[in-house]
Order: C-alpha cells, then sequence, then structure tokens
C-alpha cells in the first residue's frame, strides 16, 4: 500500500437514494473500491473470505437502511493499512437494536448477528435527521484477522 493509504486512508462515498437496485449497486462499488486498494484479488483463501465478508457486511446495512430506514442516503468506505470501515447514513434516527425473539428458524431479523460476528466493531451515531450505522474489519493486508483475533 502506498504511503497515502497508510497516513490517512482512502475513502469512497456513494450517493445513493431509493431502494431499487441499491444493495448490488453497493456491492459493486465496494468490490471496486477494494480491488483499487489490492485486497482483490486476495493473495489467499483467508484474505478471500475477508472480502466476501466485507461484500456481505455492505449488503446487510443497506438492506436493512432499505428496510427499516426508507433506503440509504450515502455508503462511505474509509481503508486504512490497519482497517475498513464501512458507514450507511440514512433518515431514520431509529438506531439498529437485535429483534428480541429471533427465530433461527425464520428468514430475516439475523443481519445485526451478522454484524456481530463478522465485524471487528460495529454501532451507530447521530446524523442529522438519521443516523449513520458504521462498521470496522481488520484489513486482510494487515496480519490481523477481520474479526479482531490475534493470528497464531
Amino acid at each position: 500500500m502506498d504511503e497515502g493509504l497508510r497516513a490517512q486512508g482512502r475513502t469512497r462515498r456513494l450517493a445513493l437514494s431509493g431502494t431499487k437496485g441499491v444493495v448490488g449497486r453497493c456491492r459493486d462499488f465496494s468490490r471496486d473500491a477494494l480491488t483499487d486498494w489490492k485486497w482483490i484479488p486476495a493473495a489467499d483463501d483467508e484474505q478471500q473470505a475477508v472480502v466476501e465478508d466485507v461484500l456481505l457486511l455492505v449488503s446487510e446495512v443497506v438492506t436493512n437502511a432499505c428496510l427499516h430506514a426508507g433506503g440509504p442516503r450515502e455508503l462511505m468506505l474509509n481503508c486504512t493499512d490497519e482497517r475498513l470501515r464501512i458507514e450507511v447514513t440514512d433518515d431514520s434516527p431509529v438506531h439498529p437494536r437485535p429483534r428480541p425473539s429471533c427465530d433461527a428458524s425464520l428468514p430475516g431479523g439475523h443481519g445485526l448477528i451478522v454484524l456481530a460476528r463478522l465485524a471487528r466493531s460495529w454501532g451507530s451515531t447521530p446524523r442529522g435527521r438519521g443516523k449513520t450505522v458504521w462498521l470496522e474489519v481488520a484489513s486482510p493486508l494487515s496480519g490481523v484477522p477481520a474479526r479482531g483475533r490475534p493470528r497464531p
């Protein structure tokens, strides 16, 4: 990675409106950014798994914005040598929270479980009249697995 990426990271933003086709657009946008940042092609199976996790996480947070907030307004990716931060901003002030009784055998309601398992950290912060849901994964190029556990 170049010095600019180490120092401040690189940021990509995608302005969004509505819900039609937005999940696929966000995945494509993220895949293009990961390619530019040399995450793709992955050097090994572990790095490929991180890339697939990132694309799944983007899909989850964008889908949640579509289902619960009228659609996302912006996707922001910020990549440094150490981590990738993903932010999805929407117009709903309601912060995500797990469903109280999520039946594992039924579809839906599992997105936050996926976030908790795959992301190193995640949360939401107020932004304007809405909020930003954010998550971070460790860069596969940093030597730290995406879920924050040190490698053996």
